[in-house]
């Protein structure tokens, strides 16, 4: 975790939306250098529009989006990512005609310049599953196998804060316990994961805080083992005991 008093990336009292709909009301959370954080809430609740409010995809009509200590609130996505944030959306988004080392070659040219990216030799090394398919087509790799290379990606391109949205939606159990490994593995890299998820049991074993959304509102932050521990929070928000 940080030492410094500054988080590495603060959102504000952000409203954002689509058009006339506002899904975002006053949203703030927090997430410091070296953490992995959680925003878990049920479907439609308004995470992946956090995320996309963060990139730059979508901009606050009010708040703002703050990220080492600088405003990124009228950044677009493109100069986001050169500031070293790396989205991964549920959808992956590969290129399913060009092959594993390719799509890393192409992350290569973008992202961080000044980050501590991965270089494509390194990225297939660190994810061995895509080391084997180097010369695969991104469409021929299981579900699995694309969210991995989605990931190593954004490494490539020089992330230092990865906001990944749904990473283990629709996998196989022991699918999302390699998902899982990998997400630990970045973190021990010095990677920041800011980490979207309806399944809460992964956010109990991976984050070391967690934020509850709702209607577009924060409504708890806790540890994993404060989280765990609220009964009612789990139960009203989440529809699920831990």
């Amino acid at each position: 975790m940080n030492g410094s008093a500054d988080p590495l990336l603060a959102v504000d009292s952000v409203h954002a939306g689509y058009g006339e709909t506002t899904v975002l009301h006053d949203l703030s959370l927090s997430v410091d250098e070296g953490e992995i954080v959680s925003l878990v809430g049920r479907n439609g609740a308004g995470k992946t529009t956090t995320l996309r409010t963060i990139m730059g995809i979508l901009e606050p009509t009010s708040g703002r989006v703050v990220y080492r200590g600088d405003d990124v609130s009228g950044l677009d996505a493109t100069r986001t990512a050169a500031r070293g944030i790396a989205l991964v959306p549920e959808e992956r988004r590969i290129f399913p005609e060009l092959t594993v080392k390719e799509n890393l070659e192409l992350a290569d040219h973008g992202g961080a310049p000044e980050a501590d990216s991965l270089s494509v030799g390194e990225a297939l090394e660190m994810f061995e599953n895509l080391r084997e398919r180097a010369g695969n087509a991104g469409s021929s790799l299981s579900g699995g196998e694309q969210q991995m290379l989605a990931i190593a990606r954004a490494l490539v391109g020089g992330a230092d804060l990865v906001l990944l949205d749904e990473p283990t939606e629709g996998l196989a159990p022991y699918i999302v316990q390699d998902v899982m490994d990998i997400v630990e593995r970045l973190n021990d890299r010095g990677i920041t994961v800011l980490l979207v998820e309806q399944n809460v049991h992964v956010c109990l074993e991976l984050a070391d805080r967690n934020y509850v959304i709702n209607q577009g509102e924060i409504v708890y932050e806790g540890t994993s083992a404060e989280l765990e521990a609220d009964d009612e929070v789990l139960d009203r928000y989440l529809g699920v005991t831990a």
